[in-house]
Order: structure tokens, then sequence, then C-alpha cells
């Protein structure tokens, strides 16, 4: 009886470690209404963590729940789709503050460009359900990626004197603390997540290097960065996954491509 009663809290444990997500994600969310952004970025940085590790868990302990990928999915939504977006609309809103825009100023409106981001993730959300291909590969940016892209450009601006072996603030600050770049971003990136661009997953199938080169590489230099730069290794290391995972798609489709016979 215990045996069995050990069986069934195992497979609940995955579904746990996306509750947390989700709870991350709800406080996030408060943080952002109450104007605490950096505890705000703080929070989704943990529902992060969290939402790799359930499905990491799930894989170790070998178990599977048909509610827990929509409980993943619906979890992601809150933490990685409405919570980034309503965080940037207030640090959008806090710049054109500190130094107002004449654009932003005359049209308040269009600080909610933001929430493109919430809109798209749900259909990201929404179409890694329903889409078979997306088992080893996925198709658009990953909402979670997108998420801490975000956060960290927050973070860079709340912290400017981060100590850095290569100092790249002068180069960063300007681009952070602009409001109109900063909801560029937001657009850019959110059509990036229902983009047909097949970007690789970040899955560990054990702690073997020869099964996971891909995953451990992008590590090791996503480590190199953060020792070099501090968090700037970040919104950095997103965008060499974009950068990467077209150039290595492109090329893998250009081996598999058959060769036309009458040529």
């Amino acid at each position: 009886m215990r045996l069995t009663f050990f069986k069934k809290l195992k497979r609940h444990i995955p579904n746990l470690i996306t509750t947390g997500n989700l709870l991350c994600g709800s406080f996030a969310i408060v943080n952002a209404f109450e104007g605490n952004l950096a505890m705000s970025c703080y929070l989704i940085i943990i529902a992060s963590v969290l939402d790799f590790f359930d499905g990491f868990a799930a894989r170790m302990l070998n178990v599977s729940c048909g509610i827990g990928k929509d409980l993943d999915s619906l979890s992601d939504m809150i933490s990685f789709g409405l919570a980034p977006g309503l965080l940037l609309y207030q640090f959008v809103k806090i710049l054109n503050q500190n130094q107002p825009m004449e654009l932003l100023t005359q049209y308040p409106w269009l600080m909610y460009i933001a929430f493109i981001i919430p809109v798209f993730s749900s259909f990201r959300l929404a179409k890694f359900n329903n889409d078979t291909r997306q088992s080893t590969t996925f198709y658009g940016l990953p909402t979670p990626a997108n998420a801490n892209f975000f956060i960290f450009c927050i973070l860079l601006y709340l912290f400017p004197d981060l100590p850095m072996i290569i100092n790249v603030s002068s180069i960063i600050q300007p681009i952070v603390s602009n409001p109109l770049i900063m909801l560029g971003f937001g657009v850019v990136f959110s059509i990036l997540l229902v983009a047909e661009i097949p970007m690789f997953a970040l899955k560990f199938k054990s702690l073997k290097w020869s099964s996971n080169k891909l995953p451990f590489t992008f590590v090791l230099i996503w480590l190199g960065l953060l020792v070099f730069t501090n968090i700037v290794a970040m919104p950095t290391i997103v965008l060499i996954y974009i950068v990467w995972s077209i150039i290595a798609c492109n090329l893998i489709s250009k081996k598999v491509e058959p060769r036309d016979v009458n040529s």
C-alpha cells in the first residue's frame, strides 16, 4: 500500500513544480502592478527555473500525465505571457516619466503595444499543444526565452553599475533605457514567438555529454558570457539562441535538400 502511495505521489511531482511556476507568475503580476519591478523580475526568473525542472523531473521520474501538458501551458501563459507583458508596460511607462518622449507623451496609448506579448504568447502556447512536430524541436521562440529577454533588460536598467570584466554598460544602457526600442523589441520578439522558424530545444535527456552535446555547449557559452559580462549574458544568450537556431536549421535543410536530377 505504501508503495502504491509513493507511485501516485511520484506522478504528481512535476505538476507540483508547475504549480510553483504558476504561483511565481501570479506574484510577479501583483508586484508589477505595485511598481516593484525588480521583485517581479526575480519571480519570473524563479518561474523559469521551475519551468525547466518540471519537464526535467517528468523525464527523470519517467512519468507522464494528461493534465500536465495543459497545466504547463496555462502556467506559462501567466508567467511568460501576461506577467512580462504587464512588466514591459510598467517599465515603458516609468521610462517615459523619467525621460519623456514626445511620441509616447502625445500618444500614450502606444504603451499598450507591450500587451502584444501575452497575445502572441497565447497563440504560441496553443500552437505548441497542437503541433506534433515540437517534441524535440520548437517552431517559434519559446515563451520563457522571450520573457527572460525582457526581464533581464529591465534588471540591467535598474542596476546599471553591476561589476563586469568586459564593461558593456555604455552600449547596453542607451538601449534598455529607450522606451521605443523596448516596445520595438516587444513587437519583433512577439512575431518570433509564432514564426515558422525551427529552434532547438534545450532538453537534457540525461546528464551524459554524448547525448546532450548541443544543450551542454549552449550552457557553456552562456556561463562564459555570464563570467565576463554579468547578467548582460541573459538577453545576449537569447539573441544567440535565435541566430544559432536560424543558421543551424538553414544548414541542416541545405544538407537534406534533394538534388535536382535534371540540373
